[in-house]
């Protein structure tokens, strides 16, 4: 729904001791409260859709948690901070620690690196509680957050893996075993933004972009992104509904061009492809073999096989004039 742009100070560098006496507005934490304004102006546009602004870690700002909301927009966040709470146990670790396992959860975790993708079993943990304001604001006289705490932890973690361990904070009551699994789930669905992260970066290259002028990275951003998108928009789409048509991506060059490419023959067949096989199509012009049936084609070898779709697009429209 939104994106901010800016570059750091070279100034700035080794004065992160002092950051703690800066007020929030001249710290990078400030862009958390830009995109709680941006899903403020979202929810006005569709005022019957109840909005979640999940961050990790690095959203873990009082600043952010303590922030007026209107009704129908809410926050999750993967805690950074071990914070005081207002309980016997003084801390919100060991608050939610010292409540009794709700139930045990399998999440799958995709794979990462060298890491293969693997299914996690967690301990469920949650509770109410109330932070207390950072004890170095104390003048500001910051008010206490009630909120709810969920607490996941990977029970037997592989050896060569890094376990699992949330602690999420979040403002939406939690109340059943039903509604702590659904918001572990609402924060699994993070990982997403990581995937579109790195096709930008390494799919599309932008950090080896060498512009002179900034405002011509900015260009360049908002058009990667928008590939970034379509990237990251055919591989889960082809997952969750193979099925579909091919025209919720494919325009009729487009997939002319492909079937002739991996087909080789000359004319396309009457029956367009679904939208799984025309992924998994695109996909082979980016490297994906596909040994195993159960194997899925990931976001690079898509920005491999969408580069190529593209050229091969441009090819098949100059030689056939009478194509669609």
């Amino acid at each position: 729904m939104a994106q901010q742009v800016w570059a750091r100070d070279p100034d700035d560098i080794g004065k992160r001791a002092r950051r703690k006496q800066l007020p929030i507005s001249q710290k990078e934490s400030q862009k958390w409260l830009h995109s709680l304004d941006a899903v403020y102006t979202a929810r006005d546009c569709c005022p019957t859709t109840h909005m979640i602004s999940v961050g990790d870690r690095e959203a873990d700002v009082y600043d952010v948690l303590v922030a007026p909301r209107p009704v129908g927009v809410a926050l999750l966040i993967r805690a950074a901070w071990n914070r005081c709470v207002n309980a016997p146990q003084r801390y919100v670790g060991d608050t939610v620690a010292a409540q009794p396992v709700a139930a045990q959860l399998v999440l799958h975790v995709p794979r990462r690196g060298p890491q293969p993708a693997r299914h996690a079993t967690l301990a469920l943990r949650f509770c109410p509680l109330t932070l207390c304001p950072p004890k170095p604001r104390k003048a500001e006289r910051l008010p206490g957050v009630a909120l709810w705490v969920v607490q996941v932890g990977e029970v037997e973690p592989p050896a060569e893996a890094e376990p699992i361990a949330w602690l999420l904070l979040t403002t939406v009551a939690v109340e059943t075993v039903d509604e702590a699994i659904e918001r572990v789930q609402w924060y699994s669905c993070r990982w997403g933004i990581e995937v579109w992260h790195r096709i930008v970066k390494s799919g599309c290259r932008l950090e080896a972009r060498q512009f002179p002028k900034a405002e011509r990275l900015r260009r360049a951003l908002a058009l990667y992104s928008v590939l970034a998108w379509r990237i990251f928009y055919a591989t889960m789409l082809a997952r969750a509904v193979p099925d579909v048509p091919r025209g919720v991506l494919l325009d009729p060059k487009e997939w002319h061009a492909l079937y002739y490419a991996i087909h080789w023959v000359p004319t396309p067949p009457a029956e367009p492809p679904t939208l799984g096989q025309a992924v998994n199509w695109i996909a082979q012009l980016g490297g994906f073999v596909g040994r195993r049936r159960r194997d899925r084609p990931g976001a690079e070898v898509m920005w491999r096989g969408l580069q190529h779709l593209g050229d091969l697009t441009t090819m098949y429209g100059m030689m056939r004039r009478d194509s669609p």
